[in-house]
């Protein structure tokens, strides 16, 4: 007989945990996992699924707007944060219900408690006892961050609190310029709310293409949203009339809400990592091989703990590639290269692989092809928004290395365009496929002329 409770225990459930518990079960492991808040974990509870909900709350102002220019008379809309923050929790606790049907469905034993590592095979819970596992796996996620103490930081709410709050801020200030950062500030222009967004860097969405940046930038402004760049928020005094926010340089700026969207950092201590020699990255997540096992032989870690590539679809595809290694015989490790992503912010912004940045870094030679043109949509509506398109090319093999869009649904656009890049179509691939009209999506298989091109020889010789 086995001297372990279980074959895996799993800390965490959340994406990557429950898929990894629900494989590994359906590979014939016992499977217990221990959650300590909410069964779902930040994805499903306070993350991307109530965020998209809120996005999706938000758009709704434009699309009573522009229905004017189509014919439509529609009486004065009445927006109700609190009817929406009761629909958003009935819709978050019917997919933890879902989550956890599945968990049993599998036949895995789910203990709602905090769980520490004791040694490499024993796992304390918060009520004194232990359970001896074969093979653990840490996949505890990440919480916000909001970097260094300032006068007034009690005053600040993250991502996590702006999905329960009361009611909707007649002002907010949101600084940082991720994600979430301009994500939230979409999330509340569009619901009525005054937004200044402040950034400590020189535009927003660090690491994206720079035409991306620029182009959502100025639309976002367009649309009310101020944006102050290479500033910081120093101090947060709470007055009679709300909060009275001191920037950086000196600049006071008056809120009812303030938002600190400024990273979130892997969940790696109190859990008895080092006490075990489980090691940690340079990035400060869990250090893991291409199987995402740890410094120590039985111990595994998936998803934002491990801080590669904080996404949810990726912890699910590292649990799942755990789960298959360990107990389905199927060794198997996760390419974290061209992985399609989308920022819900308004107007969306969706992208796969190179930026051109990046491609004059890494390729002799690059071929940019980009446009900027009034959606269909927009022009009985009235409106000036335009959308953006660029496709990286490697100008030797002409093989796609990046695509960025700025516009409607380009977080749709960008999954499928995500399997071209991802099939190393080439430009011509691209040229040859026959455009669907009239839509947006046209403009990528019709761009002919380049917008740039780079060598890198001919830019090195003297």
């Amino acid at each position: 007989m086995s001297d372990h409770d279980v074959d895996l225990f799993v800390i965490g459930a959340g994406s990557g945990g429950v898929r990894a518990a629900r494989i590994a079960a359906a590979h014939g492991a016992r499977v217990m996992i221990a959650e300590e808040y909410r069964v779902g974990g930040t994805c499903v509870i306070r993350g991307c699924v109530p965020k998209k909900l809120l996005v999706y709350a938000s758009r709704f102002a434009d699309d009573f707007e522009d229905a004017a220019g189509y014919g439509w008379s529609v009486a004065e809309p009445q927006f109700h944060w609190p009817a929406l923050i009761a629909n958003k929790d009935r819709e978050i606790d019917r997919l933890e219900v879902a989550y956890v049907g599945t968990l049993e469905r599998h036949k895995v034993q789910l203990v709602r408690s905090r769980a520490v590592l004791e040694d490499a095979h024993t796992v304390r819970l918060a009520n004194g006892a232990r359970v001896r596992a074969e093979t653990i796996l840490v996949a505890t996620g990440a919480a916000p961050f909001h970097g260094a103490h300032i006068a007034g930081l009690e005053h600040v709410i993250s991502s996590n609190e702006a999905f329960h709050l009361p009611q909707l801020p007649a002002r907010i200030l949101i600084q940082g310029g991720g994600y979430i950062a301009v994500e939230f500030a979409g999330i509340f222009n569009g619901l009525g709310s005054e937004v200044t967004l402040v950034y400590r860097g020189d535009n927003i969405l660090r690491g994206f293409d720079d035409d991306i940046r620029a182009h959502l930038h100025g639309e976002m402004v367009r649309r009310g949203i101020k944006i102050v760049t290479r500033q910081t928020v120093s101090a947060i005094e709470k007055v009679d009339r709300g909060y009275d926010v001191e920037l950086s340089d000196n600049e006071q700026v008056m809120a009812d809400l303030v938002m600190f969207a400024t990273g979130r950092k892997p969940n790696v201590h109190g859990i008895g990592l080092a006490e075990v020699g489980v090691k940690l990255g340079d990035t400060g997540g869990i250090a893991v091989d291409a199987y995402s096992r740890t410094t120590v032989e039985n111990i595994y870690a998936v998803g934002d703990v491990t801080n590669r590539i904080n996404l949810t679809p990726v912890a699910i595809r590292e649990g799942h590639a755990f789960a298959d290694t360990v107990y389905g015989g199927k060794p198997t490790e996760v390419d974290h290269t061209n992985v399609p992503t989308a920022v819900f912010s308004e107007p969306e912004v969706g992208v796969v692989g190179l930026t051109e940045a990046q491609a004059r870094h890494r390729l002799a030679k690059v071929d940019i092809y980009k446009t900027s043109f009034r959606p269909m949509k927009m022009t009985l509506a009235g409106r000036e928004t335009r959308m953006f398109m660029k496709l990286v090319v490697d100008g030797t093999t002409q093989q796609v290395v990046g695509c960025h869009i700025v516009g409607p649904d380009a977080g749709d656009l960008i999954q499928v365009i995500g399997i071209a890049v991802k099939m190393r179509a080439t430009k011509a691939d691209f040229d040859a496929t026959m455009a669907v009209h009239p839509t947006a999506a046209e403009e990528l298989v019709t761009m002919r002329e380049k917008a740039a091109s780079y060598d890198r020889a001919a830019a090195e010789s003297p």
